[in-house]
């Protein structure tokens, strides 16, 4: 049982973990730097996803096969991309009991290396054209696995980072989870703009696509070498606490629950306006591959530039202050920011501000968000409740949101379905937010 979700109870902020295995005492900023590689590398290649995700379209999900509707390709590009949301609620119990009972390495390294594995996989798989009918589903079980890793990407590196910050910094320290977020999406979209600009359209979508994706072997190799290098369990001291970290209980379900409701507007605003957004200016506003691509390199930029400020401010102020002005922003702001966008009189800086400003609310959230999740669960089950309610927010909120956006779009004709979207997520967000205890950011973990 967790108890209250949010509580605090007596103990070290930065103490390791007080049942499963003993744990080595990691040095903060290595732990950060180990945590926040492998964080990077998945989001790289989710980024990378996103901005080929018409493309992905063409070469896997022909209209033949999609049927003869012309947005079924694309509806198809992220059905495949939604399938590794579905399979993160999975990672995380499985990955999360893994660094729960046996350490928090071994559960790291294990998803790096099968993550690098599956996205450098993707850049060598054979498109429709050759493999034939095998080739979509060839990619919906790379994307399955990727969901795996990625469900248990999140509780560990979060537990890490957030149990060995220093104390009064787990703001900080957690928001670096979401730091390198950004700086993974903004490289996958980096990657993706220049070598749209280096190739030819046809030579793009014919074999240019698969380069950003094999860049992930070297940048996995990277962070597994990182993860491989930290202090792993030691021999298991006597202790007052039960040997084996008990499995989730009632208390941890609940929990669970309140922290889904807690990030659903992170999870809908952050994809919508940082992952979605390149193949919703193309389909709906007619914006080209590189004018979609920039419009989204500034909402990132703004993502990126906010998340570290809003991880510092929580750790003097709270959590929830920082993620209901986040939340709030985006229910009130979405809708002109679209209408901004569409305004074919509006000024291109004018353009630019909301680009940056629609990232900066998301980076409201992202930034103390890691350090709340980790706040509300005991270390005995902190990996498996804390990824377990990212992954399901993520698989029902992020993973649907190009599926349900370009298909409401496309039903109903409004181009205003992505703000009611993430708008009305964050507003329902909002109360859960207001729920949560003014001072847990004093306290230390439980």
């Amino acid at each position: 049982m967790t108890g209250p979700p949010g509580a605090a109870a007596p103990g070290p902020s930065a103490a390791p973990p007080a049942t499963g295995p003993a744990h080595r005492a990691v040095p903060p900023r290595r732990a950060l730097l180990a945590g926040a590689a492998g964080n990077f590398v998945e989001w790289y290649e989710f980024g990378v996803y996103g901005c080929f995700a018409t493309v992905i379209a063409e070469r896997f999900f022909t209209p033949a096969a999609a049927g003869p509707d012309p947005a079924a390709p694309l509806l198809a590009a992220y059905a495949s991309f939604a399938v590794a949301f579905f399979f993160r609620p999975a990672g995380a119990l499985l990955f999360g009991r893994l660094a729960d009972r046996a350490g928090r390495r071994p559960a790291l390294v294990l998803v790096i290396a099968l993550m690098t594995l599956a996205t450098t996989l993707i850049g060598l798989l054979p498109d429709r054209a050759t493999a034939g009918a095998a080739a979509p589903w060839l990619l919906v079980l790379l994307r399955a696995v990727q969901g795996l890793c990625a469900g248990g990407e999140f509780g560990g590196a979060v537990a890490l980072m957030t149990e060995h910050a220093p104390p009064g910094r787990r703001g900080r320290y957690g928001a670096w989870q979401s730091f390198t977020v950004a700086l993974g999406l903004l490289a996958g979209a980096a990657a993706a703009a220049l070598t749209a600009s280096l190739l030819s359209p046809a030579a793009l979508s014919g074999w240019g696509w698969r380069i950003p994706f094999l860049l992930a072997l070297p940048l996995g190799l990277t962070a597994l070498g990182l993860r491989t290098a930290l202090p792993g369990p030691r021999t298991r001291t006597p202790s007052p606490e039960p040997a084996p970290a008990p499995a989730p209980g009632l208390g941890t379900v609940r929990a669970v629950v309140l922290g889904v409701g807690r990030i659903m507007g992170w999870s809908a605003a952050g994809y919508t306006f940082l992952v979605v957004l390149p193949s919703y200016l193309q389909s709906t506003l007619g914006a080209s591959f590189r004018e979609a691509l920039i419009a989204t390199t500034l909402a990132n930029l703004g993502f990126a530039a906010s998340i570290l400020p809003a991880g510092r401010l929580s750790d003097r102020v709270g959590r929830r202050p920082v993620m209901l002005a986040g939340a709030l922003a985006v229910a009130l702001c979405a809708l002109p920011f679209l209408h901004l966008l569409r305004d074919p009189d509006a000024a291109a800086p004018a353009k630019a501000a909301a680009l940056l400003a629609a990232g900066a609310t998301v980076g409201l959230l992202a930034g103390p968000g890691p350090a709340m999740l980790a706040e509300m669960f005991p270390s005995s089950v902190r990996c498996t409740g804390l990824g377990l309610a990212y992954a399901l927010a993520n698989a029902v909120f992020s993973g649907c949101a190009g599926l349900i956006v370009t298909a409401l779009t496309a039903a109903t004709g409004d181009p205003d379905v992505p703000a009611y979207y993430a708008g009305g997520l964050c507003a329902l967000s909002a109360l859960a937010l207001a729920g949560l205890r003014g001072d847990d950011h004093r306290g230390p973990l439980r």
